[in-house]
């Protein structure tokens, strides 16, 4: 790993970060936990004005699906330079655009491809989302919408209103299937089963308070959540409860889709076909586009009904359509799904012998590591806080959704082999006995972020408590990268957790850091 050495690397490098900081809105993110400043870039690697290198597995938050600067990607972008074609056209008819759609439609689920419209949006995934909400308000003639505990479907009003962090209620609520932290204290298919009940019934219910909804929005893997997989039994059982009433299922596929969790789309790990899907991040092959797809019979827009001055970005389109041909023409989803649960399987064996793992999870190249604080009286005997086994509330159901049969999971879809589940209580006459997991550790999940950054490997944060550190590397990291990251992020998990015991928190995590 190169070093800066010299005044002259890095003044430049820390003037500009003292301008950014003096400069720009204290709303700024990632610059705040990730202070570098890239100058060059190629696949996984990034070079910072510094001379130092890092291995990036944020991948610009999933948007990167083939890393910085491919050659596919660059030629596309040239060629479009080279042609002379404009370069921006509202919603004209284009030879890129042709291309791309036909690109994207060869990729989607069986089922919508044949009969699906789609609708260019402003450039980012959450003018997206805010399309889908009014298109199947329109389509329906309703106006509430369900969402899902944890959700993050974006930062205009619309979109937050239906994510996690919502400030007012609008939308109707519903719990998330997950198994560390099951909202119903079981996990698993039973923490499924009766996720999917309390939909059921807040519907079905004359009483429930809630009207019939315009729509249903979820996503397959929960990323800010906590890197959540939905199991694949409750996606198919939230299919059947909506098409079975009538209700618009939208699929928001920004950060999961594009092989980023082991299948071009999410939503193909269970069969589910969407009646509509929310498409950004990777398909615009690192440059802003948004689009939405969405069945022919809900096509009921007015002209001009939903419109964005940049949604005819052609450079975008072009990068877009290489990228996604690349990725179906080399399998990169099929090898996500095997490298991934490779780095899980690993993750999970570090996981058993260090108690600040409380669980990890995750779907193909899409992984979490939630980090915890161990009771004390709970460790095994001579156990550190992450130097010992886990033992009773350590690492969780490392299949990602709570694999087995039933509404949990599908048997051994997403099993890391040798994975032990979340412990339990004993099973009373009522039912599964609730569990309880140990505290989110904030502090500790930021300070292996900033170990990761000394050792060159940049990471990001999130989850409920922002306790999990996330991965999100390009779908082209060689498996040399893969044990090279898995490397420097458990020498930072032993590190961080180490300092974390001896001195306690340095300091809490900032509500904005990325």
């Amino acid at each position: 790993m190169a070093q800066a050495t010299s005044g002259e690397t890095r003044g430049p490098h820390e003037g500009i970060l003292r301008r950014q900081s003096a400069r720009e809105s204290s709303a700024r993110t990632y610059a705040r936990a990730l202070p570098i400043v890239p100058v060059r870039a190629r696949g996984l690697t990034i070079e910072g004005a510094d001379g130092r290198r890092y291995l990036d597995c944020l991948s610009g938050a999933g948007t990167l699906a083939l890393g910085h600067n491919h050659p596919v990607v660059l030629e596309a972008i040239r060629g479009v330079l080279d042609s002379g074609a404009p370069l921006s056209v509202l919603d004209l008819a284009t030879p890129v655009k042709d291309a791309f759609v036909t690109e994207l439609f060869r990729t989607l689920p069986p089922g919508l491809a044949d009969r699906a419209r789609v609708q260019f949006c402003g450039p980012a995934g959450t003018d997206a989302v805010e399309a889908a909400l009014k298109l199947v308000r329109a389509a329906t003639g309703r106006c509430g919408i369900l969402a899902f505990a944890g959700a993050y479907h974006g930062m205009t009003a619309g979109a937050l209103a239906v994510s996690g962090g919502a400030p007012e209620v609008q939308v109707a609520r519903l719990p998330y299937p997950q198994d560390y932290r099951c909202p119903f204290g079981v996990g698993g298919p039973s923490g499924a089963e009766l996720a999917a009940r309390w939909a059921e019934s807040l519907l079905d219910d004359p009483k429930s308070g809630v009207p019939q909804p315009a729509g249903m929005i979820l996503e397959p893997v929960q990323g800010e959540g906590g890197v959540i997989p939905a199991p694949d039994d409750w996606l198919r059982r939230m299919r059947r409860l909506t098409a079975d009433r009538s209700i618009p299922l939208i699929a928001d596929e920004i950060q999961t889709g594009v092989g980023r969790t082991g299948a071009f789309w999410a939503v193909d790990h269970s069969g589910v076909t969407p009646d509509v899907m929310v498409l950004s991040k990777a398909i615009g092959g690192s440059l802003p586009l948004a689009v939405i797809v969405y069945r022919d019979d809900l096509d009921t827009w007015e002209p001009g009904a939903h419109a964005g001055t940049f949604r005819g970005n052609q450079l975008a389109m072009a990068a877009g359509t290489a990228t996604l041909a690349y990725v179906r023409e080399n399998g990169l989803a099929e090898r996500a799904a095997t490298l991934g649960s490779r780095m899980l399987g690993r993750l999970a064996d570090f996981g058993r012998e260090h108690a600040c793992v409380g669980d990890v999870r995750g779907r193909g190249l899409m992984i979490g590591i939630e980090l915890v604080t161990p009771e004390p009286e709970r460790r095994e005997p001579g156990a550190s806080a992450c130097g010992g086994p886990g033992g009773p509330g350590g690492v969780g159901d490392l299949t990602g959704a709570g694999g087995g049969p039933g509404v949990g999971g599908d048997p051994g879809s997403r099993a890391v082999p040798g994975a032990r589940t979340a412990p339990t209580a004993l099973d009373t006459p009522m039912g599964p006995a609730a569990r309880t997991p140990h505290p989110p550790a904030p502090g500790l999940a930021a300070a292996v972020q900033r170990e990761c950054l000394r050792r060159g490997l940049i990471v990001e944060l999130g989850g409920r408590h922002a306790s999990v550190v996330r991965l999100l590397p390009p779908l082209t990291i060689s498996d040399e990268q893969a044990e090279a990251v898995l490397d420097r992020l458990t020498d930072a998990i032993t590190a961080a957790a180490r300092d974390h015991e001896t001195h306690g928190p340095h300091r809490q995590r900032h509500p904005g850091d990325g």
